[in-house]
C-alpha cells in the first residue's frame, strides 16, 4: 500500500503562486508514476500533471502548461506542484495520485485526501 498526504492548499489572489506538496509513504517503489488531478465544483476530476518515477519525465494538461511545474524529492518521497500565474479557473480540490501503471489516469491505484486551492479574482 501507498499513503499520500497533500498540503499547501490556500486562498490566493489571481496572478499569485502556491506550492502543493504530497508526502508519500509505504511501498512507493511499487509505483511507476505520480501526479496531480483536480476537481472543481460540479465538474469531473481532471488530470493536471504527472512525473515518472524512473527518469523523471513529465507531462501536463494544456490548461496549465507554462504555469505549473511538477517535481519530486526522491530522498524525502515528496511530490510538488508549483503553481504560478494562478487564475480563478484553477480553483479546485487538488489530489495527489500514484499508479503502478505506466500512465496516470483517473483509475490510478492510490489517492490522497485532497487539498483546496481557491483563486480569487
Amino acid at each position: 500500500q501507498v499513503q499520500l498526504v497533500e498540503s499547501g492548499g490556500d486562498l490566493v489572489q489571481a496572478g499569485g503562486s502556491l506550492r502543493l506538496s504530497c508526502a508519500a509513504s509505504g511501498r512507493t517503489f511499487t509505483t511507476n508514476i505520480m501526479g496531480w488531478f483536480r476537481q472543481a465544483p460540479g465538474k469531473e476530476r481532471e488530470f493536471v500533471a504527472a512525473i515518472k518515477r524512473l527518469g523523471g519525465g513529465t507531462s501536463y494538461a494544456d490548461s496549465v502548461k507554462g504555469r505549473f511545474t511538477i517535481s519530486r524529492d526522491t530522498t524525502e518521497n515528496t511530490l510538488y506542484l508549483q503553481m504560478n500565474s494562478l487564475k480563478p479557473e484553477d480553483t479546485a480540490v487538488y489530489y495527489c495520485a500514484a499508479s503502478r501503471d505506466v500512465v496516470l489516469t483517473s483509475n490510478c491505484d492510490y489517492w490522497g485526501q485532497g487539498t483546496q486551492v481557491t483563486v480569487s479574482s
